[in-house]
């Protein structure tokens, strides 16, 4: 029986057209830990943040992997790869994503978190335990009281036994580990939009679940 935490962020966005800026892919990507397990990854990636203050390589608010400079993200997949978690990620290429499924941002949300979910819960959520599960903020704040729920559904509906379990919705900045699960989704992010492997062989050994849903598709909507 334990406490298990599940920090999650997503990837891509919601612009289903080959423009400028729409990503080919929408994902979803989780790290799972139990106990204390947050409360030492937090404080390591604290740490290092101070210590980069003191070199003057300090950020300008907090980890971003998009954002941060190589040298920044060198050091924080070396504090990942210290701590003990798994990590899922499931992806979507949009293009493939039959009209029906992508009728509202919110349904294509719902579906991207129930096939990612459903794997998780089967795997890392067993009867007896507690689940703590944060994710990053998507959208306005009209439109985050529905992805919120939409989340909330899903869990219901892929935890086939009652758990004692919290939902929180909460800024990236907020929490060490939300930042964890964006650098580890960012690194799988960089394999499919890029064929770039380099941030993805650091974190292998954590992955668990790497799931391209429409892999066998051959059927491109637009």
């Amino acid at each position: 029986m334990a406490t298990v935490y599940v920090f999650a962020d997503e990837t891509g966005n919601f612009d289903f057209s080959r423009n400028n800026g729409a990503s080919k892919y929408f994902g979803v990507g989780t790290i799972v830990l139990r106990d204390n397990q947050p409360e030492a990854l937090s404080a390591e990636l604290g740490q290092l943040r101070r210590t980069l203050a003191w070199r003057n390589q300090g950020l300008d608010s907090y980890f971003h992997a998009t954002c941060d400079a190589q040298a920044v993200r060198d050091e924080v997949f070396q504090v990942i790869g210290r701590h003990d978690f798994t990590f899922y990620a499931t992806m979507f290429e949009k293009s493939k994503a039959q009209p029906q499924l992508r009728t509202s941002e919110h349904m294509f949300y719902k579906y991207c978190w129930f096939y990612h979910l459903r794997h998780l819960a089967s795997r890392e959520i067993h009867q007896g335990d507690s689940l703590f599960l944060a994710a990053a903020e998507i959208g306005t704040k009209k439109s985050r009281a529905v992805f919120r729920q939409s989340v909330n559904d899903v869990l219901s509906q892929c935890v086939s036994y009652r758990v004692p379990r919290v939902l929180a919705f909460w800024p990236n900045a907020s929490d060490p580990c939300l930042q964890v699960a964006d650098y580890c989704t960012w690194a799988v992010s960089r394999k499919y939009e890029r064929n770039d492997l380099r941030s993805y062989n650091l974190i292998a050994n954590k992955i668990r679940g790497d799931f391209d849903i429409f892999r066998s598709g051959t059927h491109h909507y637009y």
